[in-house]
């Protein structure tokens, strides 16, 4: 019998608007969607695209902030509308969230112990004061910061970078299976970045937990992420396994994001590729057409008057593009596979550009 995934979006769509009682067109921010999160084995698998793509809805619908238009969001195979409180309560624990802004989660008028006594407390996690201390110490130590120096502050004694991290110790404490982080270092300085993601890797190795890496950053998605999600108005572009998604592109979309990152070699110059600017309005319920086709160089007429399902263009590797549509397309399922993560992935280090 198939074990139930830990976390699983099911032809997920999210509208927002539609008029009185949902009658008229709505804004369509995330359109039949699917991820699937096994609790083993863990992965990273990286949700990327610009602003408007859809991606902070999708972080809400999975931690049940917000819920599905159409479609499920299922937590061990029940629907998250129907969990019963210590269902909620088990699934509080198993899935944790990084926010994108470190200072929007701190009461300034607390010390920052307050942030991870909190959830000791809630949970039961000590049975006293002095083991209540030795495990945020212990925690704090697993995220690379010396509790001497971090615990009887307040928010604005510590540093951003600092915050963060507070932030990752936070979602350690309940020792979760999932963590969604979005966009956690998107508000921090690029010298601070690698400390925090190699915070979040060391999470994933050392305590076997899988993470959602939301980000704009393709430059740091493949560095942390096993696979990809590329996502565009709320859809899927591109998918799989990271090295190739970024590394051999297909999707015009894709092939756009990765032509705008500046090399680091001054000896190879930077084909600068800029996206053409997005002028449409917000996608409305009922639109047909690929939703790139205003801003992309290899238009076709299908592309106007068809939504293009996900080809499979390499083993594992998918894009949503009339392209390739002489290539098989996919369900639900052949997505799983193509997502799915090898025992040993690997480490990436991404030259920008190449």
């Amino acid at each position: 019998m198939e074990t139930a995934p830990l976390l699983e979006a099911i032809h997920a769509t999210k509208v927002f608007g539609g008029g009185f009682l949902g009658k008229g067109a709505g804004t369509v921010a995330l359109n039949n969607f699917s991820l699937r999160v096994d609790a083993e084995p863990p992965a990273i698998t990286a949700i990327v695209g610009e602003s408007g793509s859809g991606k902070t809805t999708l972080a809400r619908l999975l931690l049940g902030l917000a819920a599905p238009t159409t479609g499920e969001v299922r937590y061990r195979g029940k629907d998250l509308r129907g969990l019963s409180r210590e269902e909620r309560r088990r699934f509080l624990r198993d899935v944790q969230v990084i926010f994108q802004d470190p200072y929007e989660v701190y009461n300034p008028f607390y010390k920052v112990d307050h942030v991870l006594s909190t959830p000791i407390a809630k949970f039961g996690l000590a049975k006293s004061k002095d083991e209540a201390r030795a495990l945020m110490e212990e925690t704090l130590n697993a995220v690379g910061l010396r509790p001497e120096e971090t615990l009887g502050r307040h928010p604005h004694q510590l540093s951003g970078g600092q915050r963060q991290r507070i932030m990752v110790a936070r979602a350690l404490l309940l020792q979760p299976r999932l963590i969604i982080a979005d966009e956690p270092v998107s508000m921090v300085d690029a010298s601070l970045r690698a400390t925090i993601l190699e915070s979040l890797r060391q999470l994933h190795l050392r305590f076997g937990i899988s993470i959602v890496y939301i980000t704009h950053d393709l430059t740091t998605a493949y560095q942390i992420g096993h696979n990809i999600v590329v996502m565009y108005r709320g859809e899927v572009a591109e998918a799989g396994d990271v090295e190739p998604v970024v590394k051999t592109p297909r999707h015009p979309y894709t092939q756009l994001l990765i032509g705008s990152i500046p090399s680091a070699d001054p000896n190879q110059p930077w084909q600068r590729h800029e996206l053409p600017v997005d002028a449409a309005a917000p996608v409305a319920t009922g639109a047909v057409g690929c939703k790139f086709a205003g801003r992309c160089p290899c238009e076709m007429p299908v592309c106007r008057e068809a939504v293009p399902p996900l080809f499979r263009t390499e083993s594992r590797q998918v894009a949503a593009c009339f392209l390739y549509r002489d290539r098989p397309t996919l369900d639900g399922a052949d997505l799983d596979r193509v997502m799915a993560v090898p025992a040993s992935p690997p480490v990436h280090t991404l030259v920008a550009g190449g």
